[in-house]
């Protein structure tokens, strides 16, 4: 595992060449403004998007883009009339997104939200690529496979979350088998503080109103719920090569302290920033370097304490769940994943209550594992066809899910 994410490299000075996909969402934008303000250091390949053609076209040409691609077919006639003028080729359709992956780029910002982003993702893998991951699903839904494909094709993977981003800066410290513990910390979202009764009944105004980050809507909701979490936690187990046991969480609700290695000695190594994406993005593009960035430095003289409390499962089972399906193993946390994926969007559509979010997927895992469908993908398709019939089988037990609560 260490040969595939290793916080050890040699340094560059060359000009580097970028990709992203989803250019036109929060990680996109944020890893916009840092190659905007570092156009001497960076080279834009591909951007890739999936419908929002205007910002798309907007983004490649301030760039210089060579490639643009709009995952919805249904975009492309707005992408090539917005393009017009300019050199840069435009396309449409998942085949389109695998291209702008396969595309030959130094570096791949991997951060389309979903499991729409596991093949676009793989196939920057499978040409040895250095790959910034922001999308969790790809090692939730298929964490074994997309780890072992990286190291057999010599790729990097560097992990761009704010918690694994810290946990990969603070490994540094020391020797990987040295490690004891790992500790991703949550703000604890807007109801960290709520009742049982006030949580249960959140509307997704409340839900989407997050103390600390700007997030897009499904992250913000999974944050709320701690879902996140459990999907960062799942995440942390593929990256590091750690078992679940020794991955734990906890609330920290000033959002400072972003990950915690503890090492076999007793001491505590942490990576303290500002609530800032633009950190941990830059901390990717200039790896093993580091570059200026526009985050608001800390200022330790304005920080009167830092709290640390154990996340309470009976407000939040989310986290409860992530974790069961990740010591439960194969297939497992796809079916978690699309799941929550379901009833995030049937909450956000105001058909589903909040607490009917982490019950939903509760059933699913349920009904899954008595139909036999987690098993282990062995391969992209595998992974893909457990997604689509987890989402089916969501899909089907919501009402019931709505109905129970009531």
């Amino acid at each position: 595992m260490m040969a595939v994410l290793s916080p050890v490299a040699q340094s560059g000075a060359a000009q580097r060449s970028v990709s992203v996909l989803g250019a036109t969402g929060s990680i996109g934008a944020s890893t916009f403004d840092l190659l905007m303000r570092q156009r001497d250091r960076y080279r834009v390949e591909a951007l890739a998007a999936q419908r929002n053609a205007e910002a798309l076209a907007k983004a490649a040409i301030s760039l210089g883009a060579r490639f643009a691609a709009v995952a919805d077919p249904a975009s492309y006639a707005a992408l090539k009339d917005a393009l017009g003028g300019s050199q840069i080729t435009p396309a449409a359709g998942a085949d389109a997104v695998i291209e702008a992956a396969s595309r030959p780029a130094d570096m791949v910002v991997a951060s389309i939200s979903g499991a729409a982003g596991l093949a676009p993702t793989m196939a920057a893998i499978e040409r040895g690529a250095t790959v910034a991951v922001a999308n969790k699903e790809c090692l939730v839904c298929a964490g074994g496979l997309f780890m072992r494909r990286a190291a057999a094709r010599s790729a990097t993977i560097l992990p761009v979350d704010s918690e694994h981003n810290a946990l990969f800066q603070a490994m540094a410290a020391g020797r990987r088998e040295d490690v004891r513990r790992l500790i991703l910390t949550a703000s604890g979202g807007p109801f960290r503080t709520w009742n049982a009764d006030a949580v249960r009944n959140a509307t997704p105004e409340q839900a989407l109103k997050h103390p600390n980050w700007s997030m897009g809507a499904k992250v913000t909701i999974d944050s709320a719920t701690l879902m996140n979490k459990g999907l960062e936690l799942i995440e942390a187990h593929h990256l590091f090569q750690m078992p679940a046991r020794d991955i734990d969480v906890f609330v920290h609700p000033q959002s400072i302290v972003h990950g915690i290695v503890e090492f076999k000695d007793g001491s505590f190594i942490a990576q303290l920033g500002a609530p800032d994406m633009r950190i941990p993005i830059s901390h990717c593009l200039a790896w093993p370097d580091r570059m200026e960035a526009p985050a608001r430095p800390l200022r330790l003289e304005e920080m009167a304490s830092l709290t640390f409390e154990a996340p309470d499962l009976a407000r939040f089972p989310a986290l409860g769940l992530a974790r069961s399906a990740l010591e439960e193993g194969g297939a497992a946390p796809t079916v978690l994943n699309a799941a929550n994926e379901i009833a995030v969007a049937e909450f956000l559509d105001g058909r589903l209550g909040f607490a009917a979010i982490p019950a939903l997927v509760d059933a699913t895992l349920e009904a899954a594992a008595r139909q036999g469908l987690v098993g282990e993908p062995e391969s992209v398709e595998e992974a893909l066809a457990v997604d689509r019939e987890a989402r089916t089988l969501a899909s089907t037990l919501k009402d019931s899910v709505t109905v129970r609560l009531h």
